[in-house]
């Protein structure tokens, strides 16, 4: 059984989507760091760590972004790449590092998060209010 042991959030003001970062612990011995929590047009919702999609350049091998449209290494044109498209036709750029496999986990994944986004929320406006975020030393 997997168990949420500690979640960590970092609030982020001032940002129309991007409402935080957190951070969270399984079992006491496994962590997944900057997660996103993000507003959306149906309310918060966890965006998972994810990197940026990478193309090989032909010529020299140095990676680029996917969709460049020269190498940042040696200036070669590179050749476009079929990336996969998402249900509404735009191109996946990132992909997730750390993701659940099934609803169930998800689910309790962003409850957990969600609670102590609500939690962090109330602490933030108390006097000398510093989140807990910045102190991961595991």
């Amino acid at each position: 059984m997997i168990d949420v042991t500690e979640v960590k959030i970092k609030i982020i003001e001032n940002n129309d989507k991007l409402k935080g970062f957190c951070s969270i612990i399984f079992n006491n011995c496994f962590v997944v760091r900057d997660m996103k929590l993000i507003g959306g047009d149906n309310g918060l919702f966890i965006a998972m760590p994810s990197r940026r999609i990478m193309e090989k350049c032909v010529s020299c091998g140095s990676k680029n972004h996917a969709r460049a449209k020269f190498c940042n290494e040696c200036g070669s044109a590179l050749v476009e790449v079929n990336l996969p498209q998402t249900s509404d036709g735009r191109y996946k750029l990132f992909a997730d590092i750390a993701h659940p496999i099934n609803a169930s986990f998800r689910s309790q994944i962003e409850k957990a998060i969600l609670a102590e986004y609500k939690v962090e929320l109330e602490r933030s406006k108390q006097l000398g209010y510093k989140s807990k975020y910045s102190d991961l030393d595991n």
